[in-house]
């Protein structure tokens, strides 16, 4: 079977499986926007293009996402014109649509099926609009009109795609029937075999330092430190933290820009403002046990989390962090933000502790309880005997991890 997959930065959501596609025979190719991209990449053939203008300044800002979403969709279509004058023609794309790039590619191929990432169908309730009250909207009176243009991308979709791919079953179930029917729960996958316990691990924080498995390191991690992921809380309950951990190092992974969510207006980023609003309650010394890595190549990622004897994740009701499910298979000891989607893979006192978002209190007594208790750590993080979801989330390595109650993707919709 020839399948094509489209990503703005492939293989993004689909590194485990498209490489499982190439093992089973078929042939693999993906478009992407990456500049410059190899020939191949783990037996996938690459095909590189770009956008062929620019946004407009002046825009409506309600419609500015979908016109960005349509110069993408625009060069892809372009593209992929040039790959069937050359003689291409897949039996199956599958894509994520969250750039616009699919948005085009049943005209280019109509006879093709089109299987979608559904990462988030937007909402006004029970989801990250209006979740924070000290972050609201800058216009609320427009949150209506902007989400329902901002989902357009998504029924343009739902009229084209034969089946739907998602993450979670939350992250499912923002989408709306009739479309949900047609959406099949599957993780992206965690290479358990890269990903696991290590003991002897050690982690060097500069100046010759380094850390290893017999120091009490907290790790905190966010692609940017930013609201939607906590960096607010978690910074706020530093202080204490500090106060309460001694010795405790305190490492914290993240980089400066803003991944969902608006930018501060001073123009500063969220590491500054939230660091320079606590920073008054630490004393230099509790400071110099703060370190701040900025963003951190992966095995350096993977080596942070091996050490860490308890990890912290925050999270708004939004898309599940990769990273979370990489601790959980590193070993970690985790408190987490008792938000959906997390409740799907971490059961309270069983694979994790379970926090409310907003209360600072607690995130520090759940911590500080671990880090006494190493025990309890050992048992969170090895999770239930016998336990039929960490059974189908961490069995097979190097593919897409599977959540409980999900069918095969694969077999049920891809090859079918």
């Amino acid at each position: 079977m020839r399948i094509l997959f489209i990503h703005q930065n492939f293989p993004g959501q689909f590194r485990y499986l498209a490489p499982a596609l190439i093992k089973r025979g078929h042939d693999v190719t993906a478009m992407t926007m990456m500049k410059a991209p190899p020939a191949k990449w783990q037996g996938v053939k690459l095909i590189g293009y770009r956008a062929l203008r620019s946004s407009s300044k002046s825009i409506h800002p309600w419609v500015a996402d979908l016109e960005t979403k349509t110069i993408r969709g625009e060069s892809c279509y372009r593209a992929a014109l040039q790959l069937k004058a050359g003689g291409y023609s897949p039996d199956l794309v599958v894509a994520h649509p969250g750039w616009g790039e699919s948005m085009f590619v049943k005209d280019v191929w109509p006879d093709a099926k089109l299987g979608i990432y559904c990462e988030f169908y937007y909402s006004l309730d029970g989801t990250d609009v209006g979740f924070d009250p000290e972050f609201p909207t800058r216009d609320p009176q427009s949150d209506p009109c902007r989400i329902r243009i901002k989902n357009l991308n998504n029924h343009l979709h739902f009229t084209l795609a034969d089946a739907g791919l998602s993450p979670t079953k939350w992250q499912a179930d923002t989408f709306p029937e009739p479309f949900r029917s047609r959406i099949t729960v599957v993780h992206d996958g965690i290479h358990t075999g890269m990903v696991r316990p290590n003991d002897s691990v050690s982690f060097s924080i500069g100046k010759g330092e380094s850390l290893s498995r017999s120091d009490e390191v907290i790790t905190f991690v966010n692609r940017n430190l930013e609201p939607y992921r906590g960096y607010h809380i978690f910074m706020r309950a530093l202080p204490e933290i500090l106060r309460r951990r001694p010795v405790a190092r305190v490492l914290i992974v993240g980089g400066d820009e803003v991944s969902y969510g608006s930018k501060p207006q001073d123009g500063r980023s969220w590491k500054e403002i939230f660091a320079e609003e606590v920073r008054p309650q630490i004393s230099e010394a509790d400071w110099s046990r703060v370190h701040f890595l900025g963003k951190l190549p992966y095995d350096r990622f993977i080596a942070l989390l091996q050490l860490s004897s308890v990890h912290l994740y925050l999270t708004y009701p939004f898309v599940l962090s990769w990273s979370l499910l990489e601790a959980m298979s590193a070993g970690c000891a985790i408190v987490a933000s008792d938000t959906p989607p997390v409740q799907e893979v971490i059961t309270h006192d069983e694979t994790g502790r379970l926090v409310d978002f907003f209360d600072i209190r607690a995130l520090v007594q759940e911590l500080c309880s671990l880090l006494d208790d190493p025990d309890k750590r050992s048992a969170l993080a090895a999770g239930p005997v016998n336990s039929s979801s960490s059974d189908t989330i961490w069995k097979e390595s190097a593919c897409p991890a599977r959540l409980p109650g999900s069918s095969d993707f694969l077999n049920d919709f891809m090859l079918t």
